[in-house]
């Protein structure tokens, strides 16, 4: 890498996928992948396919079975959510399934060859676009605050990770910041400066024609943004020291709630241009156009059939082997919602051209206090 100094989003773009003159391979581009690093949702249970299969059927009958219907899972891996969820498909839906993985690495062997592999998100979707802990490794610049309460870009150098102030965070980012994460006026400081995410979900979402759109993610509201930031290293399943030289995953939390806002935007604008007229505008028109919903992963997986909840003594003397395939379901989904955990997540969930409430089935915890409508989650 460049012995020089760089933001944090060149950083960490080289950093994860390479790119840079005399670059290591890329973090993400290793052969391991992220399971070789991380237990995500995906890897700690089978019960998340699952559920994310319930809620692809959800999707499919409100769409009234349409004859091809698509899976999109957004920042792949190595497939394994792709590949788990149209295992657990009824064989008339998977029948129907059209398999996404997108991904910039390269397709792994051995992937079941009816799922299709590209590194960008497919136009015209009509099924579940679905992105686990994918928003939080687009790469993003940080801002701090001076001892003069202007914050400026923090510039780091890619081989040791040392860092030092840069110019003043100004046009676009600036704007972001005040409105999402204002740190101006505050010395010492810091925030992750979101705007890429907010583009690239929406984006994402004006791929879907019918159906849903849904992010998964360590997230924060604007309410209660970390005030030193969350930017982060990891390698091998622990935290290391944040050096963006190839050698860990670079990571940051993710403010969900200005992704969800650009979405909105963008469909409103798209809704604007079709109504004068603008037919490539008219895919996003619908975008969004039917609810969307914050919610954290507990609630989200509890509404889909996930429980925590131990099974009764009474099977475990009638039937001991389900009593105890029953108990190491519960606690998988205990791992799957528990407080400070994964089940802290946020969901992002978009109804496109389907109301949001068939897109999670309807339940009395799914829409927990915090859940609230994009409109009410600026500032």
């Amino acid at each position: 890498m460049d012995s020089g100094w760089t933001g944090w989003r060149d950083a960490t773009e080289r950093a994860l996928y390479g790119g840079g003159p005399g670059d290591r391979a890329g973090f993400y581009l290793r052969p391991e992948g992220p399971a070789g690093h991380f237990r995500t949702s995906v890897h700690a249970s089978p019960l998340f396919a699952g559920a994310v299969a319930r809620l692809v059927e959800s999707v499919d009958e409100a769409l009234g079975r349409p004859p091809v219907l698509d899976f999109v899972d957004v920042g792949a891996g190595r497939g394994e959510l792709t590949a788990a969820v149209a295992a657990a498909l009824p064989p008339g839906t998977a029948r129907r399934l059209r398999a996404t993985a997108v991904e910039r690495a390269a397709r792994p062997d051995g992937l079941d060859p009816r799922i299709a592999w590209t590194d960008a998100v497919p136009e015209g979707v009509t099924g579940v676009l679905f992105a686990n802990e994918w928003l939080d490794n687009v790469p993003v610049d940080v801002a701090a605050t001076g001892e003069d309460g202007v914050p400026r870009y923090v510039l780091v150098r890619p081989q040791d990770g040392a860092e030092r102030p840069g110019g003043p965070v100004a046009g676009a980012d600036a704007a972001w910041l005040e409105r999402w994460w204002p740190i101006a006026g505050h010395p010492g400081l810091r925030a992750e400066i979101g705007l890429p995410r907010d583009e690239a979900w929406a984006r994402a979402v004006a791929r879907v024609r019918r159906g849903a759109a849904v992010a998964v993610d360590y997230a924060h509201g604007r309410g209660a943004r970390p005030p030193f930031g969350t930017l982060a290293g990891f390698r091998g399943g622990r935290q290391v020291p944040l050096v963006p030289d190839g050698s860990c995953d670079v990571t940051a939390h993710v403010a969900l709630d200005a992704c969800a806002a650009a979405a909105e935007a963008a469909a409103g604008a798209g809704a604007a241009a079709a109504a004068d007229g603008g037919a490539a505008a008219a895919g996003a028109a619908r975008g969004c156009r039917t609810g969307t919903l914050l919610t954290t992963q507990r609630e989200a997986l509890r509404a889909l059939g996930v429980s925590g909840a131990r099974p009764p003594l009474s099977l475990a003397s009638h039937d001991p082997a389900a009593y105890v395939r029953a108990l190491a379901g519960a606690g998988e989904a205990a791992e799957l919602t528990a407080a400070g955990g994964l089940g802290d997540f946020g969901w992002l969930v978009h109804g496109v051209g389907v109301p949001v409430d068939r897109v999670l089935p309807p339940s009395a915890g799914h829409r927990p206090p915090g859940a609230r409508a994009v409109a009410d989650s600026g500032p």
